[in-house]
Protein backbone atom coordinates (compact mmCIF):
# COMPACT_ATOMS: atom_id res chain seq x y z
CA UNK A 1 0.00 0.00 0.00
CA UNK A 2 1.19 3.44 -0.88
CA UNK A 3 1.67 5.85 1.96
CA UNK A 4 -0.15 9.12 1.36
CA UNK A 5 1.60 12.32 2.34
CA UNK A 6 -0.43 15.41 3.07
CA UNK A 7 0.31 18.53 1.06
CA UNK A 8 1.34 20.57 4.08
CA UNK A 9 4.07 17.99 4.81
CA UNK A 10 5.36 18.30 1.25
CA UNK A 11 5.45 22.10 1.50
CA UNK A 12 7.13 21.93 4.91
CA UNK A 13 4.38 23.67 6.86
CA UNK A 14 4.39 23.14 10.60
CA UNK A 15 1.41 21.51 12.28
CA UNK A 16 2.00 23.07 15.67
CA UNK A 17 -0.10 26.17 14.93
CA UNK A 18 -3.80 26.41 14.25
CA UNK A 19 -5.19 29.41 12.42
CA UNK A 20 -8.47 31.31 12.32
CA UNK A 21 -9.43 34.04 9.91
CA UNK A 22 -11.14 36.81 11.87
CA UNK A 23 -12.09 39.06 8.99
CA UNK A 24 -11.75 39.36 5.24
CA UNK A 25 -12.61 42.72 3.68
CA UNK A 26 -12.51 44.04 0.15
CA UNK A 27 -10.68 47.37 0.12
CA UNK A 28 -10.18 49.80 -2.75
CA UNK A 29 -7.58 52.44 -3.49
CA UNK A 30 -8.64 55.22 -5.83
CA UNK A 31 -5.96 56.19 -8.34
CA UNK A 32 -5.88 58.37 -11.44
CA UNK A 33 -6.59 55.32 -13.59
CA UNK A 34 -9.57 54.19 -11.51
CA UNK A 35 -10.09 51.96 -8.49
CA UNK A 36 -7.60 49.30 -7.42
CA UNK A 37 -9.19 46.44 -5.50
CA UNK A 38 -7.41 44.40 -2.87
CA UNK A 39 -8.40 42.08 -0.04
CA UNK A 40 -7.49 42.59 3.62
CA UNK A 41 -7.23 39.52 5.85
CA UNK A 42 -7.03 39.47 9.63
CA UNK A 43 -5.61 36.15 10.90
CA UNK A 44 -4.88 34.69 14.34
CA UNK A 45 -2.52 31.75 14.92
CA UNK A 46 -1.93 29.81 18.12
CA UNK A 47 -0.70 26.51 19.51
CA UNK A 48 -3.26 26.24 22.37
CA UNK A 49 -0.34 26.17 24.83
CA UNK A 50 -0.06 29.91 25.47
CA UNK A 51 1.53 31.13 22.26
CA UNK A 52 -0.69 33.27 20.04
CA UNK A 53 -0.11 35.78 17.24
CA UNK A 54 -2.22 38.17 15.21
CA UNK A 55 -1.66 40.05 11.96
CA UNK A 56 -3.41 41.94 9.19
CA UNK A 57 -2.23 41.83 5.56
CA UNK A 58 -3.45 42.83 2.12
CA UNK A 59 -3.20 41.04 -1.19
CA UNK A 60 -4.63 41.04 -4.68
CA UNK A 61 -6.40 37.74 -3.94
CA UNK A 62 -7.99 36.39 -0.74
CA UNK A 63 -5.58 33.46 -0.49
CA UNK A 64 -2.56 35.74 -0.96
CA UNK A 65 -3.80 38.08 1.78
CA UNK A 66 -4.46 35.18 4.17
CA UNK A 67 -1.03 33.63 3.55
CA UNK A 68 0.72 36.98 4.06
CA UNK A 69 -1.20 37.56 7.29
CA UNK A 70 -0.40 34.01 8.44
CA UNK A 71 3.35 34.42 8.01
CA UNK A 72 3.23 37.85 9.68
CA UNK A 73 1.23 36.45 12.62
CA UNK A 74 3.79 33.66 13.13
CA UNK A 75 6.50 36.33 13.40
CA UNK A 76 4.54 38.28 16.03
CA UNK A 77 3.88 35.48 18.53
CA UNK A 78 3.45 36.35 22.20
CA UNK A 79 3.43 34.07 25.24
CA UNK A 80 0.30 34.40 27.41
CA UNK A 81 0.42 33.54 31.09
CA UNK A 82 -2.01 30.73 31.88
CA UNK A 83 -2.71 29.59 35.44
CA UNK A 84 -5.09 26.63 35.96
CA UNK A 85 -6.59 27.04 32.46
CA UNK A 86 -7.42 30.71 33.09
CA UNK A 87 -5.62 34.05 33.28
CA UNK A 88 -3.84 35.10 36.49
CA UNK A 89 -5.71 38.38 37.09
CA UNK A 90 -8.32 40.83 35.80
CA UNK A 91 -7.18 43.29 33.14
CA UNK A 92 -8.69 46.12 31.11
CA UNK A 93 -6.82 47.30 28.00
CA UNK A 94 -7.60 50.21 25.72
CA UNK A 95 -6.38 50.25 22.11
CA UNK A 96 -7.61 53.25 20.11
CA UNK A 97 -11.40 53.32 20.75
CA UNK A 98 -11.64 49.63 21.72
CA UNK A 99 -11.61 48.61 25.37
CA UNK A 100 -11.45 44.95 26.35
CA UNK A 101 -12.01 43.47 29.80
CA UNK A 102 -10.65 39.99 30.62
CA UNK A 103 -11.48 38.32 33.94
CA UNK A 104 -10.37 34.93 35.26
CA UNK A 105 -13.16 32.40 35.76
CA UNK A 106 -13.50 29.19 37.79
CA UNK A 107 -13.09 25.80 36.17
CA UNK A 108 -16.07 24.74 34.07
CA UNK A 109 -17.08 28.25 33.05
CA UNK A 110 -15.68 28.08 29.54
CA UNK A 111 -14.78 30.99 27.29
CA UNK A 112 -17.48 33.63 27.68
CA UNK A 113 -16.43 35.88 24.84
CA UNK A 114 -17.53 36.80 21.38
CA UNK A 115 -16.03 37.66 18.03
CA UNK A 116 -12.28 38.10 17.75
CA UNK A 117 -11.77 37.82 21.52
CA UNK A 118 -13.08 34.25 21.53
CA UNK A 119 -10.90 33.23 18.58
CA UNK A 120 -7.74 34.59 20.21
CA UNK A 121 -8.47 33.09 23.64
CA UNK A 122 -9.28 29.68 22.11
CA UNK A 123 -6.05 29.61 20.10
CA UNK A 124 -4.08 30.74 23.16
CA UNK A 125 -5.38 27.71 25.07
CA UNK A 126 -7.25 29.63 27.76
CA UNK A 127 -10.26 27.52 28.74
CA UNK A 128 -12.02 29.56 31.46
CA UNK A 129 -12.33 33.32 31.09
CA UNK A 130 -14.99 36.02 30.98
CA UNK A 131 -14.57 38.96 28.62
CA UNK A 132 -16.38 42.09 27.53
CA UNK A 133 -15.74 44.29 24.50
CA UNK A 134 -16.54 47.91 25.28
CA UNK A 135 -16.36 50.93 23.05
CA UNK A 136 -15.54 50.07 19.46
CA UNK A 137 -17.04 47.18 17.50
CA UNK A 138 -14.02 47.15 15.15
CA UNK A 139 -12.75 43.55 15.04
CA UNK A 140 -9.14 44.47 14.30
CA UNK A 141 -8.86 47.01 17.14
CA UNK A 142 -10.52 44.59 19.58
CA UNK A 143 -8.09 41.85 18.53
CA UNK A 144 -5.15 44.23 19.07
CA UNK A 145 -6.48 45.04 22.54
CA UNK A 146 -6.73 41.34 23.46
CA UNK A 147 -3.18 40.65 22.28
CA UNK A 148 -1.91 43.61 24.33
CA UNK A 149 -3.87 42.37 27.36
CA UNK A 150 -2.43 38.85 27.07
CA UNK A 151 1.10 40.23 26.76
CA UNK A 152 0.64 42.40 29.88
CA UNK A 153 -0.51 39.52 32.11
CA UNK A 154 1.92 38.64 34.89
CA UNK A 155 1.98 35.74 37.30
CA UNK A 156 2.58 35.99 41.03
CA UNK A 157 6.29 35.13 40.75
CA UNK A 158 6.93 37.98 38.29
CA UNK A 159 5.12 40.49 40.52
CA UNK A 160 7.12 39.37 43.59
CA UNK A 161 10.39 39.73 41.65
CA UNK A 162 9.39 43.20 40.50
CA UNK A 163 8.49 44.33 44.04
CA UNK A 164 11.80 43.09 45.49
CA UNK A 165 13.78 45.56 43.36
Amino acid sequence: MAKYIQRREIRGEDKEFEQKVIEIARVTRVTAGGKRMQFRACVVVGDKKGRVGFAVAKGSDVSIAVNKALTAAKKKLIKAKIVNDTIPHRIIVKFKAARVLLKPAPAGTGVLAGGPVRAILDLAGIKNVVSKMMGSKNKINNAHAVIIALSQLRDIKAIREMRKQ
